[in-house]
């Protein structure tokens, strides 16, 4: 994403979606009220006093929507924001949805910017600059690849080797299976990509090595690591337990998952970690925090901006969670809210007052348990 100008007159930022996770980043900052103004189709005014009504043809306007509704896809990679049109050459008051996808530039306007609004947009710029990451989780008989984006894990395509008894032997099968996977990498790799080859026995080497006997240079920067399962549980499996992490740091979900399994290994052993909105607010009160983490969708949801203030002024780090991989659904198992804590505390409980009086002096109607 890049960011293309701010105008303080209205209180509104313009940016240019470069790739397909800006869209994600926009669908965490866009909300509800705010006024979107971008490039669109809409079908042109017609005179009304025509005995026959003509269907005009659609044409390319500039319209302000005031969003009433948002809606991600991501099959498709697109944000539709749906609204009623306030500023443009036409329709003012109708309802009209905006379709974002990459390439367009709008601009956002908001009554006022949370800063966590403004830290998502200041991350989408500095993520698009890293390259995203390629997997190939396999063994003998079974390939699944899948793409690591901003914002979560995306598989891409299982294929099966076809090699059946004594066939495992059999170079030619070997060369088919290879140049299969070969040809489905191919066109998700960007040049400095990392490609990380993952899985039990030794098949990730072998195919290791078609990779640099084929001379491709998109596959010049590979990683090899043994994992003890396949398919997407191994890329997981890979991702929780930090292996390749001179890889993953490259990556956002890898810092996240990373973060995440920290918090729930201490949670765990009762070490120096908390969640739950209670016990966050009073850690933050008291300085404990050492990194904040928050599931994206709270953020959506609610404005923390006091807490994300206390934390970072007591020099504590605050970490957005994406909710589309693993890391982020166990996150929100705890409520959406977690902390790794400079010291352990106590969890505070609810404070109950109990009244005593003899049932005799119970008043009329007062249930007495047997």
């Amino acid at each position: 994403m890049r960011i293309l100008g701010r105008d303080p007159s209205d209180n509104s930022v313009k940016v240019y979606i470069e790739t397909d996770e800006d869209i994600w980043h926009l669908y965490n900052v866009i909300e509800e009220g705010d006024l979107v103004t971008a490039s669109t189709t809409r079908r042109e005014e017609k005179s009304a006093d025509k005995i026959r009504a003509e269907r005009a043809e659609k044409k390319r306007m500039t319209l302000g929507i005031r969003i009433e509704k948002m809606e991600f896809s991501e099959d498709d990679l697109r944000l539709k924001l749906l609204g009623t049109i306030e500023t443009g050459p036409q329709d003012i008051g109708q309802h009209h949805t905006l379709i974002l996808e990459v390439g367009d530039q709008l601009s956002i306007g908001k009554p006022h910017w949370r800063q966590t609004h403004r830290d998502r947009l200041e991350r989408a710029v500095s993520d698009s600059k890293k390259p995203r990451i390629v997997f190939v989780s396999l063994d003998q008989d079974e390939a699944t690849i899948a793409v690591l984006r901003q914002y979560g894990l995306k598989e891409v395509v299982t294929m099966r080797s076809g090699r059946s008894g004594k066939q495992y032997a059999e170079k030619p099968q070997a060369d088919n299976y290879h140049r299969e996977i070969m040809d489905k990498l191919l066109p998700l790799m960007e040049p400095g990509m990392p490609l990380v080859l993952l899985g039990p026995g030794f098949e990730k080497e072998a195919l290791s090595e078609s990779l640099k006997k084929s001379g491709e240079p998109l596959f010049s920067r590979q990683f090899v690591y043994h994992t003890g399962q396949t398919g997407m549980a191994g890329v997981n499996e890979l991702l929780k337990a930090g292996m390749g992490a001179d890889v993953l740091r490259e990556s956002s979900v890898g810092t996240e998952i990373e973060a995440v399994e920290s918090l729930m290994a201490e949670i765990g052993k009762n070490g120096p970690a908390t969640y739950g909105d209670m016990q966050i607010r009073a850690a933050a009160d008291a300085g404990a925090i050492e990194k904040l983490l928050i599931l994206d969708s709270r953020i959506r949801e609610q404005d923390l901006d006091d807490l994300v203030r206390a934390v970072e002024a007591q020099k504590g780090t605050v970490l957005v969670v994406s909710s589309q991989h693993d890391g982020g659904k166990q996150l929100a198992a705890l409520g959406g809210m977690g902390a790794i804590l400079r010291y352990r505390m106590e969890r505070p409980r609810p404070y109950i007052r109990f009244l005593s009086y003899s049932y005799k002096d119970a008043p009329a109607g007062t249930i007495i348990p047997a």
